[in-house]
């Protein structure tokens, strides 16, 4: 399990039901409990009853993993195939899916856990990345 630090940039994978499958952008603001829990800081998300403030929460540090590696927009990065596992962003997060088709520019993805299946442009979507023993791991690559 990795260790963060004050002020890393980390990703939240949700638990809750409703947001299973989904990674939340933020940031470490104090590790606690000899890094067994994290509080962090949301990019996106913000307090129900101050909007106007980002979302600070208690996590377990199995729900938090480092922000994957940028990528670097080529053509053959911007190509997904069917059933390639990808993340869309979508409702301030990153949420896991299959690519289930392609109409023009765009790509269908279906999401597992709501049976959703909706077009996306090839800006929202990323290739999904698994956090495993300090690698980034890929159905086929590790990085």
């Amino acid at each position: 399990m990795a260790m963060f630090f004050k002020g890393d940039k980390v990703e939240v994978c949700s638990k809750e039901e409703g947001f299973l499958g989904s990674y939340y952008q933020a940031k470490i603001l104090s590790p606690l409990n000899n890094n067994t829990l994290y509080r962090v800081q949301y990019k996106n998300l913000v307090e129900e009853e101050d909007q106007t403030r980002p979302l600070v929460e208690v996590v377990s540090a199995d729900e938090v993993r480092p922000v994957p590696p940028p990528v670097t927009f080529t053509k053959a990065t911007q190509v997904f195939h069917y059933l390639d596992s990808v993340d869309a962003f979508d409702n301030d997060g990153w949420w896991v899916g299959k690519i289930t088709g392609r109409q023009g520019s765009k790509y269908w993805v279906y999401f597992g856990t709501t049976r959703d299946e909706i077009a996306y442009p090839v800006s929202r979507l990323r290739h999904h990345l698994e956090w495993r023993d300090g690698h980034w791991i890929t159905s086929n690559n590790t990085f």
